[in-house]
């Protein structure tokens, strides 16, 4: 986006990361990371779907990576108007 000025919004965990076979998974409607047996924590599996959306909508974009040794990195991009 050159020319464009772009504001970036990063949100960092050291959790337990994501597997690279379930990154391009994350963003669909009602999908959950693990399993039903495994899983500890509660959710409906829309917020990351909702996320990218908004971003979407607003002619963003959402990037997900490691955070070595362990967790998750999400960037957003937006430009600014």
């Amino acid at each position: 986006m050159k020319g464009i000025q772009l504001i970036l919004i990063s949100v960092i965990d050291k959790g337990i990361g994501i597997s690279d076979e379930e990154k391009h998974k994350i963003f669909e409607k009602f999908y959950r990371v693990g399993n039903e047996e495994t899983r500890n924590t509660k959710g409906t599996g829309l917020g990351l779907f909702i996320v990218k959306h908004v971003v979407n909508f607003h002619h963003g974009e959402i990037k997900v990576s490691d955070n070595a040794p362990t967790g998750t990195v999400f960037r957003v991009t937006l430009p600014l108007k």
